[in-house]
């Protein structure tokens, strides 16, 4: 049985096997570039690890597993692009060490090879299936995006807006990743279905501590510093429920720092962490979080495939859930 390390060093390696080396240059070079910043890896290991549930022949799930980092990552670059954001992984984005017309197009081909790799899976009688559900998840981030960049416009955000938006940008594909994993390894549809409401619940969880990591965070732990989404003047969970339930006074005042534009940062993070830590939302946020995460467990628990992948796999989820980096 491969665990969650021995499960990213293989992909890693095909990863590497896989590069685009054909021509033009100009196109597959910010492809390499951004597959090559890192990360995690975690969508390639959830679907290799999910396919680990019911088979323990996972090579057959790499394709797949290809298929989903590359998307992953082509959402990145095309975000990247409408964020105007200069890094990504501590390294600068495509946009800003290319271009953005190059951005654009790499960004393309990557969701093309995306099919290209997803269309390898051995077993032909899923290609059908699987191919819908990576469109349901792909027109899902799209989705998401674009209520994450409509909230940038609005003042009235509800807390469940905000995390619709969550379960489609980020959560959906978690879930339609271990959905994709469970059927490659032979799973029935109800396991796979039950896979997918445990990735979308524990994604909005994952979430949410990336909410309070990036206010919160140990910045030797994050490897930044905090109040990144205060000065972006981001409507996170925190700000939205701090607007929610603040007496008149403070909303007043917390609304004119979160329309400010990105001046006076330093007093601003800590005007406005001191206000989110004074009405408790680092509790109440963790307290959301947990929900989520149970609701993902009752999910979890119906599913049936080998134990030992089950506790590993529910140990990553904790993991990830309860990270401080």
């Amino acid at each position: 049985m491969y665990n969650f390390i021995a499960i990213q060093t293989l992909f890693d390696d095909y990863l590497s096997q896989h590069f685009f080396q054909q021509a033009p240059s100009e196109l597959y070079e910010p492809v390499n570039y951004i597959l090559q910043l890192g990360g995690k890896r975690l969508r390639p290991a959830l679907l290799l690890m999910s396919t680990q549930l019911f088979d323990t022949d996972i090579q057959k799930a790499l394709p797949a597993a290809y298929a989903v980092e590359i998307f992953h990552n082509f959402s990145l670059v095309h975000d990247d692009i409408m964020d105007e954001a200069p890094l990504r992984r501590g390294k600068p984005t495509v946009h800003h060490q290319y271009n953005i017309n190059t951005g654009i197009l790499s960004g393309d081909v990557m969701l093309i090879y995306a099919y290209e790799y997803l269309l390898k899976t051995e077993n032909p009688s899923i290609i059908k299936d699987i191919v819908q559900i990576f469109n349901r998840f792909a027109i899902e981030v799209c989705e998401g995006q674009q209520l994450d960049m409509n909230f940038e416009q609005q003042s009235d955000v509800t807390i469940a807006q905000y995390i619709k938006m969550i379960e489609l940008k980020t959560a959906a594909l978690i879930g339609g990743a271990l959905e994709l994993g469970a059927l490659i390894g032979g799973a029935s549809r109800e396991d796979a279905a039950h896979l997918a409401a445990f990735g979308r619940n524990a994604g909005i969880a994952f979430q949410l501590q990336d909410d309070l990591l990036d206010t919160f965070g140990d910045p030797e732990k994050v490897g930044k510093k905090p109040g990144g989404d205060i000065v972006q003047n981001k409507k996170t969970y925190l700000i939205i429920k701090a607007l929610e339930i603040a007496d008149p006074t403070t909303r007043a005042e917390l609304l004119q720092w979160m329309t400010m534009p990105t001046t006076h940062n330093a007093e601003k993070i800590q005007r406005v962490t001191s206000i989110l830590k004074d009405l408790n939302i680092p509790t109440i946020v963790e307290d959301v979080k947990t929900d989520f995460m149970q609701k993902a467990y009752a999910h979890f628990a119906l599913i049936k495939g080998s134990e030992v992948v089950k506790k590993e796999l529910l140990e990553l989820a904790d993991k990830l859930a309860n990270r401080t980096f």
